[in-house]
């Protein structure tokens, strides 16, 4: 009997191991998304929005401090490790490579829609984003998923459990390349959270119109506006990374820029 515990100790001791080096191993290359060859941005800009541990705020001070008033950023609010090895380059390229996947342009109202194999879509789309590109020519992957095909992935999820009342949480999943994102635009309130890579953000409240093209990326906005932007035309801005939640309120403006080929998934708050 003792021989045989030995064993099953060691057995389980293995395992704890295999997976400790696994997820190492897809942390460092970004869960298989990033390679050599990369394009990655090392500007990730100034934080001036509030960036909070989950466990030191409750739901009541979120309510009365974010809710309706202003973004936050939270650190360690849920536990997405089974997620996050889920949305690994070959895991989901082995569960969902020949599953069809509807992209959008990257402009402000997203009029084209093209459906493509989720396989050719990383082969051929995900690739950095060029400086001179529009955004009606660039398609992007992300908000409109086939909720019966992806439940599978999604119900191992933890969303924030921050939610506001008389609300429900629905999801939108995306992966981009470095240097995409998408520009200007507001809706409802909601959450968004980088599970591989790393995501730079804009906002302004609603009232404060920020200067804009709809039809030029985010990309040309940080190269060409943002640097001449006066200091009281400058957003809110922060770099969310693995394992923080950003918050926005409703009719937030907002645009968003991939820093490296970034696996993201969105709850919004309808």
């Amino acid at each position: 009997m003792e021989i045989k515990a030995v064993r099953l100790a060691f057995i389980f001791f293995t395992a704890a191991v295999t997976a400790q080096l696994q997820q190492q191993e897809e942390d460092e290359d970004g869960g298989g998304w990033f390679s050599a060859s990369d394009v990655r941005s090392q500007d990730e800009g100034r934080c001036n929005i509030d960036v909070l541990d989950g466990s030191s705020l409750s739901y009541q001070q979120f309510m009365e401090r974010y809710a309706y008033g202003r973004p936050v950023i939270l650190r360690g609010l849920t536990d997405n490790t089974k997620f996050r090895l889920l949305c690994s380059k070959s895991s989901l390229l082995r569960e969902y490579g020949a599953h069809r996947v509807r992209l959008s342009t990257a402009n402000t109202y997203s009029y084209r829609k093209v459906d493509v194999p989720f396989q050719e879509y990383v082969d051929e789309f995900l690739r950095p984003q060029s400086a001179d590109a529009l955004g009606s020519d660039t398609l992007y992957f992300f908000g409109d998923n086939n909720f019966t095909e992806w439940q599978s992935l999604f119900e191992h999820y933890e969303s924030p459990p921050y939610v506001l009342p008389l609300t429900s949480g629905a999801y939108s999943f995306g992966i981009a390349g470095p240097g995409t994102g998408v520009p200007f635009h507001w809706h409802g309130p909601g959450y968004s959270e980088v599970i591989y890579g790393r995501k730079r953000w804009f906002l302004y409240p609603p009232d404060q119109e920020p200067h804009f093209h709809p039809n030029r990326t985010t990309l040309s906005w940080v190269t060409e506006t943002y640097p001449n932007l006066l200091e009281d035309e400058a957003p809110l801005e922060c770099t969310i990374r693995p394992g923080e939640v950003l918050y926005f309120p409703d009719r937030w403006w907002h645009a968003t820029l991939n820093l490296d080929t970034s696996v993201f998934i969105s709850t919004f708050l309808g």
